[in-house]
């Protein structure tokens, strides 16, 4: 069944640019009140202030530094007890390009904790109120580094792994109620992850690179579809199709080619 977003409440993380804000964009447009949360407080209330005047919903903005450890749990208290949560999308997340070895430690670090400690957590906290409510649905934000290895940013591709492989299990458990956890998988988008990571698109990146929107309309369609893993754009599809018949021997070589 269809599930509509009308009059809904949706929590979304990392709403401040990139997917995120165009997430919050479409969930608005179809109806969805919204809780924005990012570190960028001005832009959030910009946000809030455009969506507002644009489509009638309500806006809160909370904001949230995801990557200290009581990150989560205080954007979890900022909802309130009495917020109910419909829909969670987990967007917020950073990458870190180069030398795995060679990174600092404390910026790997803060970027598991984002990436992966607090999207377990807060999955956790709201997927448990779900399942007393019997309905809801969990967006994860994931990666087409999702699966494969990925040389260059070694640590980012497996935190992406996490988020694709725990979605998937997740939403396996949960068959028997009406909450689905599902995976949004884009590869290269037109947002600043890159200048960020600290890399520079390669020309199989550029040329397979999709607008923020439509990656960002392709996920809300799969709320609402129920579509369990959802990989945007045509090539970013063959890609990880084809990769099923690469040994996985020879896939971190092909990736760090393609990456390079």
């Amino acid at each position: 069944m269809r599930f509509e977003l009308g009059g809904r409440r949706a929590l979304v993380t990392g709403a401040s640019a990139g997917i995120g804000l165009e997430i919050a964009r479409e969930l608005a447009a179809r109806g969805a009140h919204l809780t924005l949360a990012a570190r960028r407080l001005e832009r959030l209330h910009e946000l809030s202030g455009e969506l507002q005047a644009a489509h009638g919903v309500e806006v809160n903005v909370v904001q949230a530094d995801l990557a200290q450890p009581d990150g989560p749990r205080k954007l979890i208290a900022s909802c309130g007890d009495a917020a109910t949560i419909d829909v969670l999308v987990n967007n917020a997340g950073v990458g870190m390009h180069g030398d795995g070895v060679g990174h600092a430690w404390d910026r790997e670090r803060d970027m598991i904790q984002l990436n992966v400690v607090a999207v377990a957590e807060l999955t956790k906290h709201f997927v448990g109120r779900m399942r007393e409510r019997g309905s809801g649905r969990v967006l994860q934000v994931a990666s087409t580094a999702s699966f494969l290895p990925c040389p260059g940013y070694a640590a980012y591709g497996a935190t992406k792994a996490f988020v694709l492989h725990h979605a998937e299990a997740l939403d396996e458990e949960l068959r028997a109620c009406d909450v689905r956890v599902l995976a949004l998988c884009p590869g290269s988008t037109n947002t600043d992850f890159f200048e960020i990571s600290g890399n520079v698109r390669g020309r199989a990146q550029v040329a397979t690179s999709l607008d923020p929107v439509k990656v960002a309309r392709a996920g809300v369609d799969a709320i609402q579809r129920g579509r369990r893993v959802t990989v945007p754009g045509l090539a970013n599809k063959f890609t990880t199709a084809g990769l099923r018949l690469i040994p996985r021997r020879l896939q971190a070589t092909l990736a760090r080619i393609v990456l390079e």
